[in-house]
C-alpha cells in the first residue's frame, strides 16, 4: 500500500461508508502545543493524538523522544478508535513528522492500512469542524516488529557497512549549530539527507521517481538490505522512512537517534560535511 493518500482521496472515503480513522498529529519541534490549534478546526471526526505524551515515552537515556510502551501506544490508538481492519490517515501540519511518527509506530506495530496525508493540513480543502469527536473504541492490539528497528550500535554498523542516512537539517549534521541536543556532529559515517529534500515548494512528498533518483545518489541503490535513518530523536527521521518507503527501499529506524547516541561519552562524533 502506498503510504500516503490525497486530500481528494482522504475526501472522498470519508464520504464512503467505511470512512478511515483520522488521527491530527499537530507537532512543532520546540513549537507551541498543538491542541489549540486542533481545537480551533480540524478535518472532520480526527481525533487529535500528542506526540510528546502518546507517541514517545519519558525523556532519558533513550533520547528526547524514546518509543512509548506498546501496551500504553496500544490503549491510546483503541481510544482513538483504531481497530485492526481499521483504515487509517493520519496528517500533520508541519512537513509531515508527526504524522510520520504517528504511521511509523502503527506499521511498526503491525497495522498495515495507514497512511499520511500528502500535504499535511494546508492540502485540506474541505470543510473544518472544532467539536472533539468521541470515536467507538477500537479493538487493535500492537504487535511490534513489523518494521526494521536499529539500536545504537546497529546504526554504528549499518554506518560502516550499509548505509546510514541522517535527516536532520545539513549545519546540524555537520557539527555547525545544535539547537537541541548537547553535543554537535553526527554519527561516524552516515551521509547527510535532509528532510526538507523529501518535499517540493508545496509541502507534498517529491514524486517516487524523484525520491529514488534522490536516495539512489545518496548510496541507497548499492545496499542489498535496509537503508538506516535517524535524526535529532525519531521523530522527523519516521518522515525520512516513509520517504524511503515511497521511493522503494526499506528503511530501518534508529528511534533513539543523535539524543540518544550524544548522551552516551563513549560514542564517537563526527564532524564537517563527510560522513567522518
Amino acid at each position: 500500500m502506498k503510504p500516503i493518500v490525497s486530500a481528494a482521496e482522504l475526501a472522498s472515503a470519508l464520504a464512503g461508508p467505511r470512512p478511515p480513522v483520522v488521527l491530527d498529529v499537530r507537532y512543532q519541534l520546540g513549537g507551541p502545543h498543538g491542541r489549540p490549534d486542533y481545537d480551533a478546526g480540524h478535518v472532520p471526526g480526527a481525533v487529535f493524538v500528542d506526540l510528546d505524551a502518546e507517541l514517545a515515552g519519558p525523556p532519558g537515556d533513550g533520547g528526547r523522544h524514546p518509543l512509548p510502551d506498546v501496551e500504553a501506544f496500544g490503549a491510546v490508538m483503541r481510544r482513538a478508535g483504531v481497530s485492526t481492519d481499521s483504515s487509517v490517515v493520519v496528517y500533520d501540519a508541519d512537513k509531515g513528522w508527526g504524522a510520520a511518527r504517528a504511521w511509523w509506530l502503527l506499521r511498526w506495530t503491525g497495522h498495515a492500512d495507514v497512511r499520511v496525508l500528502d500535504g499535511g493540513l494546508a492540502a485540506w480543502t474541505g470543510p473544518l469542524e472544532t467539536e472533539r469527536p468521541a470515536p467507538a473504541a477500537g479493538d487493535f492490539v500492537p504487535k511490534p516488529g513489523a518494521l526494521p528497528l536499529l539500536t545504537a550500535d546497529g546504526a554504528a554498523e549499518l554506518a560502516r557497512s550499509g548505509l546510514l542516512l541522517d535527516a536532520r537539517a545539513g549545519e546540524r549534521y555537520r557539527g555547525e549549530v545544535e539547537p537541541v541536543d548537547a553535543v554537535a556532529g553526527h554519527i561516524p559515517g552516515a551521509v547527510s539527507a535532509p528532510t526538507a529534500e523529501n518535499l517540493g515548494a508545496d509541502g507534498r512528498f517529491l514524486a517516487a521517481d524523484e525520491l529514488t533518483a534522490r536516495f539512489t545518489a545518496l548510496g541507497a541503490g548499492d545496499v542489498a538490505g535496509p537503508v538506516g535513518v535517524y535524526c535529532g530523536s525519531g521523530v522527523s527521521g519516521a518522515q525520512e522512512a516513509l520517504a524511503l518507503e515511497l521511493a522503494g527501499f526499506t528503511p530501518a529506524l534508529y528511534a533513539g537517534s543523535w539524543s540518544e547516541w550524544s548522551r552516551d561519552p563513549e560514542r564517537p562524533v563526527a564532524t564537517g560535511a563527510q560522513p567522518g
